[in-house]
């Protein structure tokens, strides 16, 4: 029997085989017992929590074991669930990448619970992964502002509770893309890197290489959007079971916040807070107390999946930050053996800056100015398609593999994620 008095990490096994502990933070049980039986013996471990009140204990795949749990707790708001590897967890170097993953509208931590196991199964020694909660349900209705600001409370919660974790990466699905955006701008900073205070500097240039980009004080490594309108749901064909009538394309803006409440208005950029632009507009750019775009520039990397069909939800233009003409034509799509829904990979090679400052030349529309703004920094364009697939017209779940049972075939998708990760 052992005992845990803080968290996981501690817990060193002796002769248990690996298997992976899925905790919803904020809801852990004070007191729970955990039996493993595997074959020749019995391993009884005791872990005392004070974070919550709830846990799930995931079998490894390497072995059957058959887990009982005994649980007791409180009536905590959620706040997420953490994946990891209780083997590597408690680790004398235990997992040091932290990444978060976020639900899109009406959704919730468990919309991403099968490519949270995925991560933790092929990366074990590496991730921790945790599928956020504070924005579930109707509180998607809420607006982008609001469910980035509680988003980044609780990525600062997750931070404190795993204080070995030195890198950080985002996954978001739909809306969700857009509440990681505004999060890592609120969690953004410049820190001084280590030893530079010994030294002495002059110009502007000397002075930024002092200092490095931290997101919740970590080391940002990957962004990933899956199906996220980045430009809206405002436009031609943007919002695709419209079936590209005119006339309700033309009535969409002024009854989504009846359907969605602020959230609509963000998405179709009819929001005017205080007499201010749209907000979508305003992330595109730093502002003053916000560094949306110094803070997606900071991450290693930023890759955007999109469906290029049959997602009656959001657009292949919007979800891959694209112009209409800039699309892949269908005889540059290629089928990949190990990846059959993945169709086309683009990697931006081109010139970006990380300051956040606007193009010079005037945006001719707001969709042009949103593109212009997001592609001051290099994007990775990730383009699905399940057109063969029996799941196609739940595409938009099936790319991240909501629900294995009915979007298993976006399994290819979580694969190519992970295989392309940035450690």
């Amino acid at each position: 029997m052992f005992v845990v008095t803080s968290k996981p990490p501690l817990f060193t096994p002796l002769n248990f085989h690996s298997f992976t502990l899925k905790f919803r933070a904020g809801r852990l049980p004070r007191l729970l017992v955990v039996r493993c039986k595997s074959g020749s013996g019995v391993g009884e471990m005791e872990l005392v929590r004070k974070l919550g009140r709830s846990c799930c204990i995931v079998p490894s795949r390497k072995r059957n074991q058959k887990v009982q749990v005994i649980e007791s707790g409180n009536n905590n708001v959620d706040s997420g669930e953490d994946v990891f590897d209780a083997v590597s967890a408690g680790a004398k170097v235990p997992p040091h990448h932290l990444v978060i993953m976020v639900n899109g509208i009406i959704g919730s931590a468990a919309d991403w619970r099968y490519a949270a196991k995925q991560f933790v199964n092929r990366l074990p020694d590496k991730v921790i992964v945790h599928c956020s909660e504070c924005n579930s349900s109707t509180l998607t209705f809420d607006g982008v502002d609001r469910m980035g600001e509680r988003l980044a409370e609780e990525v600062v919660m997750v931070v404190k509770r795993w204080p070995e974790v030195s890198k950080i990466s985002f996954v978001a699905h739909s809306l969700g893309g857009l509440v990681a955006r505004y999060a890592i701008g609120r969690l953004y900073e410049n820190v001084p890197i280590i030893g530079s205070e010994k030294h002495a500097y002059s110009s502007e240039q000397c002075l930024q290489q002092l200092f490095e980009a931290r997101i919740a004080g970590l080391q940002p490594v990957n962004f990933i959007t899956v199906a996220t309108p980045h430009l809206g749901s405002r436009g031609h064909r943007q919002l695709p079971f419209l079936c590209g009538l005119p006339f309700l394309e033309r009535r969409a803006p002024q009854t989504a916040h009846w359907l969605v409440g602020r959230s609509g208005k963000h998405l179709f950029l009819t929001d005017n807070d205080d007499g201010g632009r749209p907000l979508l507009l305003r992330m595109v750019n730093d502002s003053e107390d916000v560094k949306f775009m110094s803070a997606l520039g900071s991450f290693k990397r930023r890759v955007a999946y999109a469906n290029a069909n049959y997602d009656h939800v959001v657009g292949w233009r919007t979800s891959s930050i694209r112009r209409q003409h800039e699309l892949p034509k269908s005889n540059l799509l290629v089928k990949d053996e190990k990846y059959p829904h993945v169709v086309y990979v683009q990697r931006d090679s081109g010139d970006a800056t990380q300051n956040g400052t606007s193009s010079v030349i005037a945006p001719q529309n707001l969709e042009e100015e949103m593109i212009r703004g997001l592609t001051q920094v290099p994007w990775e364009r990730v383009d699905v398609s399940f057109h063969k697939s029996t799941q196609r017209y739940v595409a938009h779940s099936t790319i991240q593999v909501k629900s294995y049972w009915l979007n298993s075939d976006g399994a290819d998708v979580v694969l190519h994620m992970i295989d392309n990760f940035l450690l």
